[in-house]
């Protein structure tokens, strides 16, 4: 039977809920426990797909094509296991369903009503496919007084009572601020965060508080006995030098033992940490260092790259080297020579985005790294800009452009309405919703034979995950091949191009997939640790 952990936020948003289910998880498993994690968020929209990254952090894509919360990716890079459509909800989805159902009838005439239907709904979710699992985590997004978070903390009261007794607890995220003026840690915004948790019926069996400095004991006594929690079920969280390190923390300052104890599971299994620490002691000691320039157009807010960050650090992990990152705005490119932002790096990476915007800032990026032998990543609409400036300056295309963009008399990057998934055959409409009109989720590609990018894959059949609308146009691969740029990768009925690369350059490739969903500390995406060792090699010659 599952047990289940719900884990809520307190104070402000930001606190890391999200990484910090991920430790618990990442410390259950390394007792050797089956865990799920999965995430409830409060917004009306049916899922991330069509928020600006810009408010919300980039759009996860899980394999089977759901546009996710970022935190997701936290849940996969921590535990290792893949998550699906159904590890994150939203109120949305939640009342997408439920007038869907009355529409039909099914409620034979009730009136519906946010109690009990809204939470019999959300509690269904929380409890579907969940037997192969010892441990279930939930993380209910924003934080408690949120008027649109109510339901869900309803639904979570609820199950602690439906459940068997002993089958749930509450871990409850705060901050404790530092006041410079008074010299202190203050123990009164999370007084306050718990008695609105305990105003809902929710009694938290586990305090996890952030601080930027050590938590003295007395206040740890003085939390405990205002918000009614065990001495020792009040865990301090300090910030760590990496989110890899927080497993290490958390299992040291007892968070994993508090759980255990509150499920009643003694003697509990030991943990395996040493994978982590082989982690962090290889970001603490690196042998080298290599600087990456990200142009990009979301820059202002680095959530919205999240797991490509992450993908770097762990490329630099593979190659045993620390990567530092050089944040640049596109649109800087379009007024400015890039030569004195780029001069100074090892690897140029051009990721994925949407919209004008920016385009010939990424363009310009793509040139300078093919004239002047740097290694280049194109990710997504990376790799289309990389595609429409060979067309340019290679192929002698001077119009070449992208439909996105407007109507363009050579679309070198086009709406595809149809292709192949499997034996099945998609279709989208150009004047669909946003969030029905791209290719996500999974898909294979088939890579050329002695290929750069077969190689690093080590393999000509693989498979991916997809986040884009537009393709680069295949009636465009002879006279581009022609001109040095080889389609390395397609799409398994010879559709759609995966893969480009430039035949005579270092390390100049481009995806129009999303590897960077897919690499974990401990299994470095083979591309991300390909393209770390090649600026790696580039930093040598400098």
């Amino acid at each position: 039977m599952a047990r289940y952990i719900f884990i809520t936020g307190g104070v402000v948003s930001s606190l890391g809920k999200g990484v910090a289910s991920s430790a618990l998880g990442a410390l259950l498993q390394a007792r050797g426990y089956r865990v799920r994690l999965r995430k409830l968020d409060p917004y009306l929209n049916v899922d991330p797909g069509t928020m600006s990254p810009t408010q919300h952090g980039e759009v996860f894509v899980t394999d089977d094509g759901a546009e996710a919360d970022l935190d997701l990716g936290h849940y996969e890079r921590f535990t290792g296991r893949s998550a699906n459509k159904m590890d994150n909800i939203t109120t949305g989805r939640i009342y997408q369903q439920i007038i869907a159902k009355e529409r039909r009838g099914d409620y034979l005439g009730a009136t519906v009503q946010v109690i009990p239907h809204v939470t019999d709904a959300i509690k269904e979710f929380v409890l579907d496919g969940n037997e192969e699992y010892d441990f279930v985590l939930c993380e209910i997004g924003g934080t408690v007084g949120d008027i649109e978070g109510l339901p869900f903390f309803e639904a979570i009261r609820q199950l602690g009572n439906d459940l068997p007794r002993g089958g749930a607890i509450y871990v409850h995220l705060t901050l404790m601020p530092y006041i410079p003026t008074a010299g202190e840690l203050k123990t009164k915004p999370t007084q306050h965060s718990v008695r609105e948790l305990r105003a809902i019926g929710i009694q938290p069996d586990i305090l996890l508080v952030r601080a930027d400095r050590p938590v003295p004991a007395e206040e740890r006594r003085k939390l405990s006995l205002f918000c009614n929690v065990r001495e020792t079920a009040v865990i301090q969280a300090l910030d760590v030098a990496t989110i890899y390190d927080v497993p290490i923390a958390y299992h040291h300052e007892g968070l994993d033992t508090e759980v255990l104890a509150a499920f009643g599971i003694d003697p509990a299994p030991k943990p395996q940490l040493q994978r982590w620490h082989q982690v962090v002691d290889g970001i603490r000691n690196p042998e080298g260092e290599v600087t990456i320039a990200i142009v990009g157009k979301y820059t202002g807010l680095k959530d919205a790259y999240k797991s490509l960050i992450e993908a770097l650090y762990h490329g630099g992990i593979a190659n045993k080297v620390r990567v530092r990152l050089d944040w640049i705005e596109a649109e800087v490119f379009e007024q400015e020579d890039p030569s004195p932002y780029l001069e100074r790096v090892n690897g140029i990476l051009v990721p994925g985005g949407f919209g004008e915007r920016g385009s010939e800032g990424k363009i310009h990026a793509a040139r300078f790294a093919r004239e002047r032998n740097v290694p280049y990543f194109g990710i997504c609409f990376g790799m289309q800009m990389a595609v429409i400036e060979a067309a340019r300056s290679l192929a002698g295309i001077e119009k070449a452009g992208s439909t996105e963009f407007g109507a363009t008399p050579e679309p070198v990057v086009g709406l595809m309405t149809e292709w192949l998934k499997g034996n099945e055959l998609e279709r989208r409409a150009s004047k669909g919703d946003l969030g029905g009109t791209m290719r996500l989720g999974a898909y294979k590609a088939e890579l050329k034979a002695g290929s750069k990018i077969a190689g690093i894959y080590g393999d000509t059949a693989i498979e991916e995950r997809h986040r884009h609308r537009y393709e680069v146009n295949r009636d465009y691969r002879p006279v581009l091949e022609e001109a040095g740029m080889i389609f390395a990768g397609m799409s398994p009925d010879g559709l759609l191009p995966e893969t480009v690369e430039l035949q005579d350059h270092p390390w100049f490739i481009g995806v129009q997939y999303h590897p960077e969903l897919k690499s974990r500390p401990f299994e470095p995406h083979p591309l991300f640790a390909s393209f770390v060792a090649a600026a790696l090699e580039q930093s040598r010659l400098v």
